[in-house]
């Protein structure tokens, strides 16, 4: 099994990584960019597009509150970016809002935070992954009909990517996302000069079409409303914004400096491509409807439902470059990408998050270690799980899978702002440097101010969406903080239990006697081995036990075993039924049924094949017994191993398999030798 699977595990994620090389996977400013805020960044190609949509309701003449919600968008991300630098100078160790939350909230509120952001990473995976299979799908047809298979395929390729580590992934995906924000950069600068300067009349492909509108002359409470949930959708725009505090122990030195630096390059990046669309797409009359098929009209006719509604940035693009242009083209590749790339966000937040929980007692220890590659790699693949499940279940819409994402992530940064204000207050009070105390009274108001904005943001989210899908997100959450909690019971419970006492209690009390005994089938060398093996152990008692299913077996055993002359009484439970792993725990249990003090040590003899298909036809009775025994207090099970031939083979091919480089394995220059080992000084 060994050899099936280790060869391709290799050529796909590459040789293993000893743990000292942990240091040569930080990521320096320029790489750590794409890797942890390639969400927000990539989020202008939908956000535009979503608030849109959402004014598309009140019919064209609602378009014009979009830059005010624009304004709004802005406002919301310079106090999320100003209020997470101080949490990456203050909490450094990678914890990020849930750290801050149940260092200074409490565990329940550190746990709710948790739950928040592993629901919004899983989300963010299938929203990326969805919008971008909708972009590539506008210009290859094949990925629009197959819009479920394409995801999924695209979500395990971006697994396999991962588990070859950080800093690999993180240099696979730089260029295309530089690509995306250097072209949506020309983009916003080409059409300004094109509109501005050259006075050139810039349409989008929808300019000419009309929307139908569901509410005609919306005002009052109806029109704010609204409003605040085409703000609320614009706020995709900030996902992500709290993976760079999660991953501040990705960083190279000083950490915590470049990651706040690299926080301050998202914000501005994000914004002015996030304002320059929303403008762009004001001038060139974008058109897009919920409803396109009935909502969006030529000429007065309904465009029907063979139209496909192209996203906000590809309309923008056509207009201002010009369709089929060589600039075009590579903006709705780069754009593609890049919303793929987007998912890469969560796959290092969600994984160093479930390792700090696993340590914390919340998540399954497994997903606390490092893989082959120095990832996390359960973590990876749980959150590929997930997403492909959302994917499947949602069927790769990203209109549909974005009515649920936000809400998460907004919970995440109300809770953690809260918690930065108290982080200040506990500070101050015995902080007596005047300086410093400025400084903390200026980093607790940018606190104060952002938990207060993004509370209302969360409330507006809650109010605006939760009837078109926000509910499932609030689900998830709970979900996660009931599974949570309950494997923190069930590690507490086991830690518990098994503590060592200071006074020695029964388990630590010698058993009276050792009552040791032999399963044996038939007299060969794995049962001789196991007899002798047994008897070295000198236990007060000393017994071989057989089960009878066919009587001729039986005799032929017993007339073996008196012909050998073996000095161990050899015992015959009769076994009507055929079973043998039921009658073994009966005759077990009655010994200590009748020696409630003595040990009971039972040795099955088993067989070591080298083949994984070998394993399938041995050994499956012993397996058997031994998840049984493990439940039978006073007893403890011993295999005693025989290593048929096959097993010396596969020996012999391992040692041929350390000797050979893999593909992806080899290291440039020479291997360092060996230094000899120093001597102990031990005589």
């Amino acid at each position: 099994m060994s050899k099936l699977t280790d060869v391709p595990k290799r050529i796909l994620i590459g040789r293993a990584l000893r743990s000292d090389k942990l240091g040569e996977t930080l990521l320096p400013k320029r790489i750590a960019l794409p890797v942890f805020a390639s969400d927000p960044l990539s989020s202008v190609a939908y956000a535009p597009g979503e608030v849109l949509l959402v004014l598309s309701v009140a019919g064209v003449s609602a378009y014009h509150f979009s830059p005010w919600i624009a304004v709004a968008v802005v406002v919301l991300m310079f106090t999320v970016v100003a209020s997470y630098r101080q949490n990456v100078h203050a909490y450094p160790s990678g914890g990020g809002d849930y750290e801050v939350a149940t260092t200074n909230l409490g565990p329940k509120a550190g746990l709710t935070v948790a739950s928040a952001l592993l629901v919004d990473y899983v989300l963010t995976v299938a929203v990326s992954i969805a919008s971008g299979i909708e972009n590539l799908g506008s210009a290859v047809p094949f990925v629009v009909e197959h819009k479920v298979l394409c995801a999924v395929g695209v979500i395990v390729l971006l697994t396999l990517m991962n588990l070859r580590g950080v800093k690999e992934s993180g240099n696979l995906f730089a260029i295309p996302t530089y690509v995306f924000v250097g072209g949506v950069f020309v983009m916003i600068a080409w059409g300004a000069f094109k509109g501005m300067v050259l006075d050139d009349t810039m349409k989008a492909p929808t300019a000419d079409y009309t929307i139908h509108a569901e509410h005609q002359g919306l005002a009052g409470f109806a029109l704010v409303f609204l409003l605040l949930r085409a703000f609320s959708s614009g706020c995709a725009a900030l996902t992500g914004v709290e993976a760079i505090s999660n991953g501040v122990p990705a960083f190279r030195k000083p950490k915590s400096k470049n990651a706040a630096t690299t926080l301050a390059l998202m914000g501005g990046l994000a914004v002015t491509m996030f304002c320059g669309i929303i403008a762009l797409a004001m001038a060139t009359k974008v058109r897009m409807a919920e409803k396109p098929a009935t909502d969006l009209l030529s000429n007065g006719v309904p465009v029907g439902d063979g139209y496909v509604q192209n996203p906000v940035i590809s309309q923008v693009a056509e207009a201002v470059f010009g369709k089929g242009s060589f600039l075009f083209i590579i903006l709705a590749a780069a754009t593609a990408l890049v919303l793929f790339l987007a998912a890469n966000t969560a796959y290092n937040g969600f994984p160093l998050l479930g390792s700090i929980l696993a340590q914390d007692r919340y998540l399954p220890r497994q997903l606390h270690t490092r893989g082959d590659r120095l990832a996390f790699s359960n973590g990876i693949v749980l959150l590929a799980g997930a997403a492909i499940l959302l994917v499947v279940i949602y069927g790769a819409d990203s209109t549909r899978l974005i009515q649920l994402y936000i809400v998460g992530v907004f919970v995440s940064f109300t809770l953690s702002q809260t918690g930065m204000v108290r982080h200040w207050n506990r500070h101050l009070a015995g902080e007596q440097d005047p300086a410093k105390r400025r400084h903390m009274v200026r980093s607790r108001a940018i606190n104060a101010f952002g938990a207060f904005f993004t509370g209302l943001v969360l409330v507006v989210v809650l109010a605006t969406k939760f009837t078109h899908g926000a509910w499932v997100a609030l689900m998830g959450m709970v979900i996660f903080y009931g599974t949570m909690t309950a494997i923190r019971k069930h590690y507490d419970k086991v830690a518990d239990e098994i503590a060592a006492a200071e006074e020695r209690p029964d388990e630590y009390v010698r058993p009276s006697r050792v009552h040791s005994v032999v399963l044996v089938s038939k007299l060969h060398k794995p049962t001789l081995r196991a007899l002798a093996y047994a008897k070295l152990l000198h236990a007060n008692q000393l017994e071989a036990i057989s089960v009878s299913v066919d009587a001729a077996e039986t005799k032929a055993l017993k007339d073996e075993w008196e012909r050998r002359g073996i000095d161990v009484p050899l015992k015959i439970i009769d076994s009507p039924y055929r079973e043998i792993t039921r009658p073994v725990i009966e005759y077990v249990k009655g010994l200590r049924r009748e020696s409630p003090r003595d040990a009971v040590s039972v040795y099955i003899p088993e067989y070591v094949v080298g083949h994984w298909y070998e394993h399938l036809l041995h050994n499956q009775s012993a397996l058997r017994l031994k998840g049984r025994l493990l439940f039978t207090p006073g007893v403890m099970v011993t295999s005693v191993p025989y290593q048929l031939q096959s097993s010396e083979a596969a020996k012999k091919r391992a040692r041929k398999r350390q000797d050979w480089n893999a593909p992806g394995s080899v290291r440039r220059g020479p291997v360092a030798p060996q230094r000899p080992k120093e001597p102990s000084g031990k005589g």
